[in-house]
């Protein structure tokens, strides 16, 4: 499948909600994918449809290789009140990283790429990533979680990066 172009930050798609995935077919299995190579290629270990254009709630998550998980329209059940902080960062603003500080579990429900609805407890990295995509679905680009000292220091970096 192809590798598609990412948005970079400051692209105003990257905060627009995204919409709801209401056909679970072919084109649906090809854009996860697609969005699959991407992420590789990028490389990242998550990635919305978004990130590439497409306004859908969609995501694709490898956190081990080999290992690739598909969410549809995931949304957070339940939290817990333990928070972990954990480096994050985005496909759409390589080269520039910083810590947030997250749920510690929390539960998913979502649909699968048959349409069925599931639901997914998680804990640690993973449940950094679900919150971490969800709110990239949601039109929450992660930087907007860092106190705006650390936001303008870290955008400044970025762009520093990308003057190369």
């Amino acid at each position: 499948m192809p590798v598609r172009p990412i948005l970079n930050f400051p692209d105003p798609r990257l905060r627009l909600p995204a919409v709801p995935v209401t056909r679970f077919d072919a084109d649906l299995r090809a854009l996860a994918e697609d969005l699959l190579d991407t992420m590789r290629a990028a490389p990242g270990i998550g990635i919305t449809a978004p990130h590439v254009g497409v306004s859908m709630r969609l995501v694709v998550l490898e956190l081990t290789p080999g290992e690739v998980r598909i969410y549809a329209n995931p949304v957070l059940d339940q939290v817990s009140r333990e928070t972990i902080r954990h480096s994050e960062g985005s496909v759409s603003m390589p080269g520039v990283t910083d810590e947030l500080e997250r749920h510690a579990r929390i539960r998913l429900r979502y649909v699968d790429l048959d349409g069925r609805e599931q639901r997914e407890d998680a804990d640690g990295l993973l449940a950094v990533c679900h919150q971490h995509e969800i709110d990239q679905l949601n039109g929450v680009f992660w930087i907007d979680r860092l106190s705006r000292l650390k936001r303008d220091r870290l955008i400044a970096r970025y762009n520093k990066l990308q003057r190369g």
